[in-house]
């Protein structure tokens, strides 16, 4: 593959990940567009590092597509390396849903929730002390 042609794919290769960041971004935006100011000013970097997280796996995946999360060893099946990628894709993994588990509490806590059966039980026992 000559020099034009590596260039060509890397920049499809960038584009595809700009376009996942991009989607994950809108995305997120778009969930979080009714909350309160203070709390979207609070979130607006973690929704980009979140996205940025999104088109990083997108791109570590299309090489695990390729090679696999192990080498094992020709000769004897029972000798296996894990490759450095999926390490760090299990780890990026990890950090990207504990973002989303942290945004999705941030969400959470900006809804309204009636009145659950607990809540009206609750309510029941202090009126019985009184």
């Amino acid at each position: 593959m000559n020099q034009k042609n590596e260039i060509g794919v890397k920049l499809l290769k960038e584009l595809d990940k700009m376009q996942v960041y991009s989607q994950e971004l809108n995305k997120l935006t778009e969930i979080f567009k009714d909350i309160e100011e203070s709390k979207s000013k609070l979130v607006e970097g973690l929704i980009q590092e979140t996205a940025y997280l999104r088109g990083e796996l997108f791109d570590m995946k299309k090489i695990l597509d390729e090679t696999g999360m192990i080498k094992i060893n020709p000769s004897n099946k029972a000798m296996q390396k894990t490759l450095p990628i999926a390490n760090e894709y299990r780890r990026t993994v990890n950090i990207y849903a504990l973002n989303v588990k942290v945004l999705n509490s941030i969400l959470m806590k900006n809804t309204i929730e009636g009145e659950d059966p607990f809540d009206e039980w609750m309510k029941g026992m202090k009126q019985d002390d009184n």
